[in-house]
C-alpha cells in the first residue's frame, strides 16, 4: 500500500486528494487536501475566515501550484488568494492565476477567489 492510500481512504464528501509537500528548512512532509466549497469576489481577510470557517486554511504558495499541477480542473480560470503575504510589500499577498498559471501579487484589498486546504501530517 503507497503512503498516499491511507489518506485518500479517509477522504470526506467533496474532498480530492491534491498530493505530497515535502517539507522544507526542517518543516516536516504533509498530504495536501483540497476541501470542497469555494468563496469568490473576496478579499484577502474574507477569504482567510471563510476559509477558517470551513475547517481549512488557505494554501501556501507551493501547495497552490501542487494544486495547479494536480487538480487544475476543480478550479475556474481565475485568481485565487494564499495565506502567504509579501515579505517586502505588507500591503501585497501572493496568489495563483488559474487562466495563464502564474503566481504574482495583489493588494488585500483585492476581490478574488479562495480554495481551502487541509494537511495531514505523512509518517
Amino acid at each position: 500500500m503507497s503512503m498516499q492510500e491511507p489518506v485518500r481512504q479517509s477522504l470526506q464528501d467533496g474532498e480530492f486528494y491534491a498530493g505530497l509537500i515535502i517539507g522544507k528548512n526542517g518543516a516536516p512532509d504533509h498530504h495536501l487536501v483540497l476541501l470542497p466549497g469555494a468563496a469568490t469576489n473576496v478579499s484577502w481577510s474574507m477569504a482567510r475566515d471563510w476559509a477558517s470557517r470551513n475547517g481549512g486554511e488557505l494554501p501556501t504558495r507551493r501547495e497552490l501550484a501542487l494544486l495547479y499541477a494536480n487538480l487544475k480542473e476543480l478550479f475556474q480560470r481565475e485568481w485565487y488568494w494564499s495565506c502567504e503575504a509579501s515579505e517586502t510589500r505588507v500591503q501585497f499577498v501572493w496568489g495563483q492565476n488559474w487562466a495563464s498559471g502564474i503566481q504574482t501579487m495583489n493588494g488585500r484589498q483585492y476581490l478574488a477567489h479562495a480554495r481551502a486546504v487541509r494537511r495531514v501530517p505523512a509518517d
